[in-house]
């Protein structure tokens, strides 16, 4: 009796994995789009950056400008996740205070150079504006289930709506006005931590 063969090559990529991989090609792309442009770069500089084929990275996006998308979303997962540890009673700041101190996720990021390239590029533009878009019945779904309100009730959704917009103005004035980077990483997620705040204390007496 012949034994049975088993696979050969490389074992699949886990979740996780595959996530790490799509955050290593959004990284390499937003540094060589603030470095030399985004029509100037290509997928296989983008490969080349991560140490993965061209084939790769259109296997995980569609377009070039697609491979910010998980820089965009990485920061709306950490709102929707503060939004549903924020306890009743308590203020909408307090929710948020752990999000600021760990840099939403993105540590040495300058979130600002990337924002400001959607002011120029279309595409990247359209990638910024959808995830916001999908962002919203996240965030209305969290202060729904807070509220203790059903899923079709309009108030989350309106609320969620407020938020959205207000964060999204705030980090796009942080992006417009902070043209240069000379302060420094730190100081430039300072000035974007602040202005967070400011939003959401804007926001907040809508949202209790």
């Amino acid at each position: 009796m012949t034994a049975a063969r088993g696979r050969t090559g490389r074992p699949p990529l886990t979740e996780e994995r595959k996530a790490e991989v799509r955050l290593e090609i959004a990284r390499a792309a937003v540094g060589l789009f603030i470095a030399q442009g985004v029509a100037a770069t290509t997928g296989e500089q983008i490969g080349q950056a991560v140490g993965v084929s061209a084939r790769t990275v259109w296997r995980y996006f569609p377009t070039k400008e697609s491979c910010v998308r998980p820089l965009f979303s990485t920061g709306i997962d950490t709102v929707a996740a503060a939004l549903r540890q924020w306890r009743p009673g308590r203020p909408l700041q307090e929710a948020f205070d752990h999000v600021w101190t760990a840099d939403a996720g993105l540590p040495g990021l300058d979130i600002g150079a990337l924002v400001r390239l959607t002011r120029t590029e279309p595409a990247l533009r359209a990638v910024w504006l959808q995830t916001h878009d999908e962002a919203e019945p996240a965030f209305a779904s969290a202060l729904a289930e807070r509220a203790g309100l059903p899923a079709d009730d309009v108030r989350p959704a309106l609320w969620a709506a407020m938020l959205n917009a207000a964060l999204r103005a705030a980090v796009e004035h942080h992006a417009y006005r902070t043209t240069e980077p000379a302060a420094g990483p730190e100081a430039a997620r300072a000035d974007l931590a602040a202005t967070l705040r400011t939003a959401l204390a804007v926001t907040a007496a809508g949202l209790t």
